[in-house]
């Protein structure tokens, strides 16, 4: 299984931009698949969620209203909208799978996915 990541880049205070992340290897219509960000040398954290078999979505607090996460199941793929980019949404972010469904309860944490991607650098700067 692989997750590659795509889209990050230069965004601008109160711009948008749009990450993807596309899985081969197997079929993830049972399982969820997530973002989370990093910055360098803070922990890694769950920025939003979608589980395939129910179609939830998850959020963290401090993306809730301004990302949103989607699919498009036939091509193997999530991506996540952010928009009203703020400074602090500079991170490395990563996409990561588990190819079982994630309870609510586990659905932020690092240690409920199996696969990551390689990370895309997302900048807000102006």
């Amino acid at each position: 299984v692989q997750l590659q990541a795509s889209g990050g880049g230069l965004g601008r205070p109160g711009g948008s931009l749009r990450l993807s992340c596309v899985a081969s290897g197997r079929t993830f219509s049972s399982s969820t698949m997530a973002w989370f960000r990093q910055v360098s040398g803070e922990e890694r954290e769950f920025v939003a969620a979608y589980r395939w078999s129910d179609k939830s979505k998850f959020y963290a607090d401090s993306v809730k209203g301004r990302f949103t996460i989607s699919d498009d199941i036939a091509k193997n793929t999530v991506h996540l909208q952010m928009w009203s980019l703020k400074p602090e949404d500079t991170a490395v972010y990563y996409c990561a799978a588990s190819p079982a469904r994630v309870i609510n309860t586990q659905i932020r944490r690092v240690a409920a996915y199996g696969y990551w991607g390689q990370g895309t650098l997302v900048t807000v700067s102006s």
